[in-house]
């Protein structure tokens, strides 16, 4: 008899990770990784931060933490100052009770939950995400059901900035009730965040339109160092009276990658839907994993409500973000001095750990092959595998790729 999977077909590599794992494979001496999304120190190696450490230690050792199940939705005590890290402490959503979180696998995990609400209890079909996007949004929303995803445009390949017009001109076109996908900062993969003017403009045709945003809220404080202007784009659609999502990731600003852990906040127009939305996703997560994990949890959980650890956790995002601008600064500063032809002011002009480079297919297979460089084929690379000794031998294999081969 054949095996029932005997028709299944392989499928593609998922770019990042093979892309890493080539790259670790690697045993060139010079070799660079700009490609996986994550921080790294000016050695090149992943950084546990210290008060996660300290507090990895705190809970290991506690002899009241045990490991029954925690709440459906997650221990309050986490999701209320998660929702409040975003919202702010003294947000009118949160003290009327119509914004509320859910603790969710983390930012993945709360865009697919929340999507699963919007098709399943809302009914909504419809979706818009930025071209170039993160490639999870086309899957995640698809696999929850939407049936129409389109991609609004959002970058400007010549200026290597934001197409306002085309952005707006889009959602403009977009049918009443599409949800719109909206990176509340350090947009992946471009690095390049609306100006507050500019979200004032999306903000209109949003509303003008009767669309819903969702926010993907992946490098609060880890972007600017600034907790608050990380969050400037989500606070001013609440102020404006939005209903919205917003899936909060704590992979980038904690380092807990692996952990998967993160937050769906709700907010609504009136505290007397929440009984019934959160009793609805309730019954999503039961379906779906049943129950939240712990560990990475009370790691924020800890660390967010204790004002000493969450001083030193404000001091690590700030360290983190401040290596980043220098580096932004140092490519830029090693391009310039090299003459290389374009412009690059958009390196430092862009925000978070992503530059959307503006290399080509072509150019990214020289930095790879020759070079040992490893990223994207989309010219994005990974602000954090840049450090000072290896930042001039980035620049001059970029200053080649752009010399001998046309964009």
């Amino acid at each position: 008899m054949s095996s029932v999977f005997s028709n299944v077909e392989v499928g593609p590599k998922i770019e990042v990770f093979a892309l890493n794992k080539a790259c670790q494979e690697d045993k060139f001496q010079q070799k660079v990784n700009l490609g996986v999304g994550a921080y790294r120190t000016s050695d090149g190696l992943p950084w546990v931060l210290p008060v996660v450490k300290k507090t990895e230690i705190q809970i290991a050792e506690s002899l009241t933490i045990n490991h029954e199940y925690l709440p459906v939705l997650g221990p309050d005590s986490f999701t209320k100052a998660s929702t409040a890290l975003l919202l702010g402490e003294d947000s009118v959503a949160i003290k009327e009770n119509r914004a509320h979180g859910v603790q969710s696998l983390s930012g993945t995990g709360a865009l697919r939950l929340g999507a699963e609400f919007l098709a399943r209890k809302l009914g909504r079909t419809t979706c818009y995400y930025s071209d170039p996007t993160w490639e999870n949004h086309h899957k995640v929303f698809a696999g929850a059901g939407f049936t129409t995803l389109k991609e609004y445009r959002y970058w400007d390949p010549k200026s290597r900035s934001i197409n306002i017009d085309g952005l707006v001109e889009d959602l403009s076109n977009a049918p009443e009730g599409a949800v719109i996908i909206l990176h509340a900062c350090a947009h992946n993969p471009t690095g390049c965040d609306p100006t507050e003017k500019q979200w004032k403009r999306i903000a209109d045709v949003i509303e003008q339109k009767k669309l819903f945003p969702f926010f993907d809220s992946a490098y609060q404080g880890f972007a600017s160092g600034d907790p608050i202007r990380d969050a400037f784009a989500v606070r001013y659609f609440i102020s404006r009276g939005f209903e919205l999502f917003c899936a909060q990731s704590y992979a980038k600003n904690f380092g807990l990658y692996c952990e998967r852990v993160g937050n769906l906040v709700v907010v609504q127009k009136d505290a007397a839907t929440s009984t019934a939305v959160l009793s609805q996703l309730t019954l999503l997560v039961r379906a779906m994993y049943s129950n939240p994990p712990a560990f990475g949890c009370r790691i924020v959980d800890t660390v967010l409500n204790c004002p000493n650890l969450r001083k030193e956790w404000m001091e690590c995002i700030k360290i983190m973000s401040t290596r980043i601008i220098r580096m932004r600064q140092a490519l830029y500063d090693e391009l310039v001095r090299l003459e290389t032809p374009g412009t690059w002011k958009h390196i430092i002009e862009q925000i978070g750990m992503f530059s959307y480079t503006g290399l080509n297919e072509k150019q990214v297979k020289l930095l790879v092959d020759e070079f040992h460089i490893y990223l994207l084929s989309s010219g994005r690379i990974n602000m954090c595998g840049l450090n000072e000794n290896n930042v001039a031998y980035v620049a001059k294999a970029i200053h080649k790729a752009v010399t001998t081969i046309a964009n």
